[in-house]
């Protein structure tokens, strides 16, 4: 399976589809079209056939040297085959080729199926822990909306292979 830019007919089949990406409706907001308009060279699918099985939605940094992953998601029936570690995997060289020296993703402190993922592909929580010991930045996404922000250094390893 090859990746590919997003295009529009794959970002409506992921809102046509969204319950077999995600649980809940938690993030539907967070697919907004901008992702596609104007961040549409980072906006990426895997598919099989014309099937999205997989996506990553992200965007460079306009104020430091940093790529950041908006969204990550692999369809139900496709989960466990190292989709999602392939995604992050092909938007690092994106953001490399792209002069970016680290990664950014951010979660909620009780999404603990994203804090495991992103710890195994090897990105670095930051801040301090809360009550339940995940480190977590307090009020990073406004009054009482702590995060897990996640950063992962790359570049080096990618232009010296």
């Amino acid at each position: 399976m090859d990746i590919t830019n997003c295009s529009k007919e794959d970002f409506d089949q992921i809102l046509t589809d969204f319950g077999q990406f995600w649980e809940h409706d938690r993030t539907l907001a967070l697919h907004h079209p901008t992702l596609l308009y104007e961040f549409g060279n980072s906006a990426f699918v895997m598919r099989r056939g014309d099937k999205v099985v997989a996506y990553l939605f992200g965007f460079l940094s306009q104020t430091e040297p940093l790529g950041y992953v908006q969204l990550l998601a692999v369809r139900q029936d496709y989960r466990g085959q190292g989709l999602g570690r392939k995604m992050y995997h092909h938007f690092e060289r994106y953001a490399v080729e792209h002069g970016c020296r680290r990664l950014k993703a951010i979660t909620s402190p009780v999404n603990t199926l994203s804090i495991n993922f992103h710890r195994k592909i090897g990105m670095m929580p930051t801040g301090e822990p809360d009550k339940a010991g995940v480190p977590a930045i307090k009020n990073y996404s406004g009054p009482g909306k702590d995060r897990v922000v996640f950063i992962k250094d790359i570049g080096r390893s990618l232009h010296d292979s």
